[in-house]
């Protein structure tokens, strides 16, 4: 077997979206600093929460901005 035969993945199920793949790996990477006791899961969810409220705020301001 050549280098590029190893390489190639294997599809044995249903393809993942990019979405699904992106979601997979962050919630990997979470349960794997939290379980390395570097991450607090609260504290990381409570700053995702404000993150995202944020963002959704800045998005509806600037629908708000392009309509007047």
């Amino acid at each position: 077997m050549n280098r590029n035969e190893s390489t190639k993945k294997k599809i044995t199920g249903k393809e993942l979206s990019s979405q699904d793949e992106v979601n997979i790996k962050l919630d990997t990477l979470v349960e794997l600093l939290v379980s390395k006791g570097i991450l607090s899961r609260m504290e990381f969810e409570r700053m995702s929460t404000m993150r995202m409220h944020e963002i959704s705020k800045a998005r509806a301001f600037e629908d708000l901005d392009e309509e007047i």
